[in-house]
């Protein structure tokens, strides 16, 4: 007797997928690099504040995806451009402001919501965000199982869910590396900070 498949996606492509999402993420990158300074030179809750808008920002570009409109982003090759140089002069923004010096608790200084919202922005200012659900998520769909939307949303809720373990496990690391730092150290991170952000930007800024 045969039937409908019992998975909503093909189970020959789960391992490939699963460890495909897996190096991405270990891949340093904006996301990367934004999160390790946030956590770093603000602490833990901010961190992980900036891990939330970054989740955000995928679950957008997730939905763009199940409604086949990032397919359409992606061969337009202005919008590509405009985003690219958008994402690079973002970061550039966030190495200067790295520069300075962090006072106060997250209340007063920036807020939680401020925070979540340029996690957010640095996110969906990331082109490459945008060709990985526009073009490689949809390589692991297969017409004999369910339809492509709930294929596209099974495989990007995974990547999420992968996402978040790693981008939370920058967090604490930075975190938990930088907690019993000086003055003098930390003023020295800054500077790291900012040229790690500028790097990031270069290479965004690099044509692929």
């Amino acid at each position: 007797m045969t039937g409908a498949p019992t998975w909503p996606v093909d189970p020959a492509v789960l391992p490939g997928f699963l460890l495909a999402m897996v190096l991405i993420e270990l891949t340093p990158g904006p996301n990367m690099g934004y999160l390790a300074v946030i956590a770093a030179g603000r602490g833990r809750l901010a961190g992980v504040l900036s891990v939330l808008g970054i989740t955000a920002g995928l679950g957008v570009y997730l939905v763009l995806a199940v409604f086949g409109l990032t397919r359409g982003l992606t061969d337009a090759p202005v919008a590509m451009t405009a985003l690219r140089w958008g994402g690079v002069l973002y970061l550039f923004v966030l190495a200067a402001e790295a520069l300075r010096p962090s006072t106060g608790t997250i209340a007063t200084n920036g807020g939680a919501g401020r925070l979540v919202a340029r996690g957010l922005l640095a996110n969906l200012l990331n082109p490459k965000a945008l060709l990985f659900y526009g073009v490689l998520l949809p390589g692991f769909v297969r017409p004999d199982h369910a339809p492509p939307w709930v294929q596209l949303l099974s495989l990007g809720l995974a990547h999420i869910a992968i996402s978040v373990l790693i981008h939370l496990g920058i967090v604490l690391g930075a975190a938990r590396t930088t907690a019993t730092w000086g003055a003098g150290r930390r003023r020295m991170l800054r500077f790291i900070s900012a040229a790690g952000l500028a790097a990031v930007a270069l290479w965004l800024a690099l044509p692929n």
